[in-house]
């Protein structure tokens, strides 16, 4: 719906299916006529005197980039301007970028943001989400931030302290038993009677967000990392910095992209099943358990287009398993950075990237330890 204080202002979204544009009328999660996904239908607009701000202003600095009524208010928890933590590795310069450190102890803050903005501008009241876990806590907060009733559907092996998270916000949590597949099944049959469903991996409005990880990389940077290496369930944050990196150039202001590297746990690995042997490698991809909860996701919405934004940008797809990922948490823990089992798929897929890389590398490692300790 437009917002009611500005009545001529329209959702930048398209259909990638159709192409119909997004609806005036109600907050829908997909197209009302054909089923398909929403995503915006130009590139981000992005402006050099953006970055003229301070950083303390955190993302709400990129506002204007955001699809946001101009004059909408922007819930914020302080996220972004995350540390970046450098290392020299077998004769290379790796960087650590901690999203542990945004308000909710993920970088599901950076889309949260930008989500429930657009959810006050539109005046709903309640809403609902599925998650693993960070997805759930992160909108938890801000929805409580913005006065919106959130009700959370979780699967029964989310770990305890997010659901503990969720619920120290105000959030309704509702377990589900069986896959993670099932608790977005669940979710579904409450969408049915009508409730909006702030799905941050439905709903595009995230992107923006999650673009704004791509513009602190490019302050922090005199040239742009060779590549960026990043955890893959749905793949919203890839596709952030993809689209962030692209609004960069078009903007003039970079000229070469950064490889996008995804890594997946191999118990669930659609992704990287689809990218190495097309599209008959998902006959032998299950929802298998894993370390890595945060990305076991075995039909992500978005894949088609994450593997596009792969593509373009000259990376791949890495696979790691549970004895790897293990490993990889303890070895991050030893340098000194506690993080989830998801955020550690990206060192357990360290020595391929430096094999198939020649310059610098940034690492992404999504969530705090805390968050599943």
């Amino acid at each position: 719906m437009s917002p009611p204080d500005h009545p001529h202002w329209r959702w930048p979204f398209i259909c990638t299916n159709c192409r119909k544009p997004y609806p005036d009328a109600g907050l829908p999660y997909r197209c009302p006529r054909c089923g398909g996904v929403f995503d915006f239908a130009e590139s981000l607009h992005l402006e050099a005197k953006q970055f003229e701000e301070k950083p303390a202003a955190g993302i709400g600095r990129f506002k204007a980039s955001f699809p946001l009524p101009p004059s909408a208010g922007f819930i914020s928890l302080g996220e972004g301007n995350t540390p970046l933590v450098h290392e020299r590795f077998k004769d290379r310069d790796l960087y650590f970028k901690l999203e542990g450190c945004n308000p909710t102890g993920s970088f599901k803050d950076r889309g949260s943001s930008v989500l429930v903005s657009s959810l006050a501008a539109a005046r709903v009241q309640i809403a609902i989400e599925d998650s693993s876990g960070n997805a759930g806590a992160s909108f938890a907060a801000y929805a409580a931030r913005a006065g919106i009733r959130a009700r959370i559907f979780v699967p029964d092996y989310a770990s305890g302290p997010k659901r503990a998270q969720m619920q120290a916000y105000g959030a309704e949590v509702i377990r589900i038993m069986g896959p993670r597949s099932a608790v977005t099944e669940a979710a579904l049959r409450a969408v049915d009677e009508g409730v909006v469903y702030a799905s941050h991996a439905n709903l595009p409005h995230g992107l923006a967000g999650m673009a704004t990880l791509a513009y602190e990389l490019y302050e922090a940077f005199d040239d742009l990392p060779e590549a960026v290496v990043v955890p893959v369930g749905q793949g919203t944050l890839l596709l952030g910095l993809s689209r962030g990196f692209r609004a960069l150039r078009e903007a003039g202001m970079v000229e070469r992209l950064p490889k996008l590297v995804g890594v997946q746990a191999r118990a669930c690995a659609p992704i990287w099943a689809v990218f190495n042997s097309g599209a008959v490698g998902l006959g032998w991809v299950s929802e298998g358990v894993t370390l890595a909860e945060g990305i076991r996701i075995l039909h992500p919405l978005r894949g088609d287009a994450v593997l596009v934004a792969i593509e373009e940008s000259g990376g791949w797809v890495e696979a790691v398993d549970e004895e790897a990922i293990s490993e990889a948490r303890n070895a991050l823990g030893a340098k000194g950075l506690y993080v989830e089992p998801t955020s550690a798929v990206v060192w357990a897929a360290i020595e391929p990237v430096l094999s198939n890389t020649s310059g610098s590398i940034a690492l992404v490692l999504t969530g705090s330890g805390l968050k599943s300790p």
